[in-house]
């Protein structure tokens, strides 16, 4: 596509496509998902010391009423999962994590409850999380973080994208998929925090008017 439009866009890449530098955390979290790639590069990042324990959490998306296996590499992680988090835990174990660091969630079927239940498994793991991780698919990695930094407010979450898909911040203007799956994420963030910050706006209304009175 022609330069001139990629500037058009760019504030919505910038937006979407977002990504921190890597420090030592707390833990690394890994949202529920069929690719293999996040949790092959949470593996790295474990080895690489750069956070102690990982925590994969997901059963199977809403839309679905069982794991579908994964949507690549399945000869290599061949196992009759369960669920996501089975799956993403094999995926770690057969990288190189020592079982002991990986603490998985099997019940999350959307994002916000793979952040909620995250939060459970670390706070029943007594793991106070300052810093942490997020590594998810490129896409996906905003909306992702916006949601792990609501549960988590007092934590630094880094954005750490995996293209799974092949769809990147180079790219995704070049094919029609690209558009629509980057423009529909930008809906998704407006249409799914709505309530939240509306609800988030109310309470400290709330509060600023009774500590007026």
């Amino acid at each position: 596509m022609d330069r001139k439009y990629r500037n058009f866009a760019a504030p919505l890449t910038e937006f979407l496509f977002c990504e921190d530098p890597l420090q030592k955390s707390d833990v690394i979290f890994l949202p529920g998902n069929r690719y293999p790639h996040m949790a092959e590069e949470a593996a790295v990042l474990w080895k690489q010391g750069y956070a102690p324990y990982i925590i994969p959490s997901g059963k199977w998306s809403v839309a679905d009423t069982r794991f579908s296996g994964p949507l690549e590499r399945a000869d290599l992680y061949d196992g009759s999962y369960v669920t996501e988090a089975e799956f993403l835990t094999d995926v770690l174990l057969k990288n190189g994590v020592s079982p002991e660091a990986v603490l998985a969630d099997h019940e999350a079927a959307f994002t916000y409850e793979n952040a909620i239940r995250s939060r459970k498994i670390a706070e029943e793991a007594r793991i106070t999380v300052k810093r942490a991780i997020l590594c998810a698919e490129a896409t996906h990695v905003r909306r992702s973080r916006m949601y792990y930094q609501l549960v988590f407010p007092d934590a630094e979450i880094l954005a750490h994208p995996v293209s799974a898909s092949g769809i990147t911040r180079e790219n995704w203007m070049d094919t029609e998929e690209g558009v629509a799956r980057v423009l529909g994420e930008i809906e998704r963030c407006g249409g799914q925090f709505r309530e939240i910050l509306l609800a988030l706006t109310d309470r400290k209304l709330n509060e600023d008017s009774g500590q007026t009175e």
